[in-house]
């Protein structure tokens, strides 16, 4: 049990931690938030999707003040270190406190969102703090594409001030977003006998890391990466064809593993060629991703087991696609200083029987730009005959020049604090942008402990952070009596 402040905060933390909540699997969480309602004699509302609405009366002289609707997501990125027994399916997280920060034992831990889930437990049940009428929203599937945002009936919600509590680093308030989509490009497979031996080459050691977030940040995906390294096989070695390629579980993470099992005559040049190529790799990402290391071996038994491998000019075909696949930052901002404007990720690659599926997370804060880099896409998979599809599309939150919540957060930090909260836009996607486009007039903002390497296994919340920003927001409420 963990002992630390804010207790009910962590208390409903670590009971969120115990339910697995992957993106598609949250039955679990979104049913456990309505049992802390009626517990609690609340009303609330649990649609097919799983996202729940809580409702709360104001208290403490805010009883006629208008609503504010307080916003987290229920799903988690579920990564984790090569070797965890871990299922994300039916286990939960094994917490780990190590002065004070909270991570979890080679799991991601899901701070992202659950300290959100667990602030909002944590002021629905206490009947002693100032606040207006609350609209606690627990969404689902966010990681995935926003999916139950999108979902959501928002003529349930009758606020128009959003408290959305999805950021990483105290101190900064995020009051834009880009928008986004999620590609899916299909290529169908022919698969034919070939001569050879059969290997698996996996590359990993990859940092990884949030899509938006830290695509700016020189890391190396590895799906893009392994796409590399297999056309420069395919010159050294004509006979290499493809059996399978895959990498990565969430088109919005940074993949940390990629791999491929080939069929070949020349093993061993491959096996020469390698140390050369993962050097140049290195030598590349040395600074930025500085682990990258491989993996190669002759196997007899794998996940294709009785499939042939693609013939000659679809494993050709595949090879280059990957490798000259467009990833990563496309075009920075020319308004604000340091804004990725428009960029792309390669999160999720695997091959079945019949076809190879790559998922891309596709952002931008200009409309324009999105749909050209979809249409890049597209034309790109057209060109091998393969097709491409796109959901989860969500628009850009754009900045509003005049904003009362923006005013309180601003004015509420610097008297705490006694230095300037940072006011920023953000490339990653935000559910503010769905709800911005759903609800007229909506005055939104963005906030939140600090969290590090968010979305791998290496995640850790800061638990004074967590507090300070706990007494932040029971402030901010506050203040929403007077003025909201």
């Amino acid at each position: 049990m963990l002992d630390i402040e804010p207790r009910r905060v962590f208390y409903y933390f670590e009971k969120i931690a115990s339910i697995p909540h992957g993106s598609t699997n949250t039955k679990a969480i979104s049913d456990y938030v309505t049992e802390v309602a009626e517990e609690l004699g609340l009303i609330y509302y649990q649609d097919d999707s799983n996202n729940v609405i809580v409702y709360k009366a104001g208290q403490g002289g805010g009883e006629d003040a208008a609503s504010v609707i307080i916003q987290g997501h229920l799903d988690m990125v579920c990564e984790k270190e090569e070797g965890c027994d871990i299922d994300f399916e039916k286990d939960g997280l094994r917490l780990v406190l190590n002065g004070n920060l909270l991570s979890a034992e080679g799991t991601t831990l899901g701070g992202d969102d659950g300290i959100a889930v667990a602030y909002m437990l944590a002021i629905l049940e206490d009947g002693e703090m100032a606040h207006p009428p609350l609209e606690c929203v627990f969404t689902v599937d966010e990681e995935i594409g926003m999916l139950g945002a999108t979902a959501l009936d928002t003529s349930r919600l009758m606020g128009k001030t959003l408290l959305n509590i999805d950021s990483e680093e105290e101190g900064n308030l995020l009051v834009s977003c880009a928008g986004g989509a999620t590609a899916t490009l299909n290529l169908p497979i022919l698969r034919r006998g070939a001569q050879g031996n059969r290997y698996r080459l996996t590359l990993f050691g990859f940092k990884g890391g949030h899509s938006g977030v830290e695509i700016d940040k020189g890391r190396a995906n590895a799906n893009i990466v392994l796409g590399s390294v297999l056309k420069d096989l395919l010159y050294e070695d004509d006979s290499l064809r493809i059996v399978g390629v895959k990498g990565g579980l969430k088109d919005n993470a940074i993949p940390v593993k990629s791999e491929a099992v080939i069929v070949t005559k020349r093993g061993e040049i491959i096996s020469d060629k390698l140390p050369e190529l993962l050097n140049d790799i290195k030598k590349m990402y040395e600074e930025n991703d500085p682990e990258i290391t491989y993996s190669f071996e002759e196997t007899a038994e794998d996940e294709y087991a009785g499939l042939y491998p693609l013939d000659e000019m679809q494993s050709m075909n595949l090879i280059m696609l990957l490798g000259s696949a467009p990833n990563g930052v496309k075009k920075m901002s020319l308004d604000i200083e340091g804004l990725v404007q428009t960029s792309l990720n390669l999160g999720i690659m695997y091959t079945t029987e019949t076809e190879v599926v790559m998922s891309f997370s596709v952002r931008s804060s200009v409309g324009a730009e999105k749909a050209e880099l979809l249409e890049e896409l597209d034309a790109l998979i057209r060109s091998i005959g393969g097709r491409m599809s796109v959901e989860g599309s969500y628009p850009a939150w754009e900045y509003r020049k005049d904003s009362p919540i923006r005013d309180i957060m601003t004015e509420t930090f610097s008297e705490m604090y006694g230095r300037e909260m940072e006011v920023q836009a953000i490339h990653a996607g935000l559910e503010c942008g769905i709800f911005s486009g759903a609800i007229p007039g909506l005055d939104a903002v963005s906030f939140g402990p600090d969290i590090y390497d968010i979305h791998t296994p290496s995640e850790r919340m800061d638990v004074d952070s967590v507090l300070r920003v706990w007494e932040y927001v029971k402030r901010v409420l506050e203040k929403c009596t007077k003025i909201c």
